[in-house]
């Protein structure tokens, strides 16, 4: 068993401080394609909208994820991804539960790994709770020193057809791209 947190706490300065989880995708917000996503997989989905410390960013939601967590593995997702699917985060959930000696299960695709969309183990809070009181608040600097299995473009390419599996929607022209 598993819990999903939904990061949707960010300021979206990009975005003019529009809320990205209610931007509309399809005939749907983010959150609500998201939910639907989710629904099926498992009865624990947290919306993390406030962090449990101010200021600290991604860092902190994902932080604030793990501690409010009933379950020790968490699939952690942000706000602004319209195009994940049941399957994916099916299979994401499971590589995540797979093995207890791995911290924290991300996928990596052309733009890099994607840590706000991973499973994580509620075991690494202390270790992210350490680098936001050190004000060292870059989520890839937080995980490097975890274990961490990355899922690379030849495990993402069954889930990723379309090529808009972990888009992100930060600018309103990631939002035209989305709607189109």
């Amino acid at each position: 068993m598993w819990t999903a947190a939904i990061l949707a706490g960010g300021q979206a300065r990009r975005l003019g401080g529009l809320d990205k989880r209610a931007l509309i995708v399809g005939a749907q917000s983010i959150l609500e394609r998201q939910l639907a996503a989710l629904r099926h997989l498992t009865p624990h989905i947290l919306i993390v909208t406030r962090d449990r410390i101010a200021g600290a960013g991604a860092l902190g939601g994902l932080y604030t994820a793990l501690v409010e967590a009933p379950t020790e593995q968490v699939l952690v997702i942000a706000c602004d991804m319209p195009f994940l699917t049941e399957p994916w985060l099916a299979y994401l959930a499971d590589a995540g539960a797979a093995d207890p000696a791995i911290d924290l299960v991300m996928p990596r695709d052309e733009r890099g790994p994607q840590p706000l969309c991973a499973s994580y183990h509620v075991r690494v809070a202390p270790a992210l709770k350490a680098r936001i009181d050190a004000g060292q608040l870059r989520v890839l600097d937080a995980i490097a020193p975890l274990a961490v299995r990355e899922l690379g473009p030849a495990e993402l390419a069954p889930f990723n057809a379309s090529g808009r599996l972990l888009f992100n929607v930060n600018t309103p022209d990631d939002h035209t791209r989305a709607q189109q």
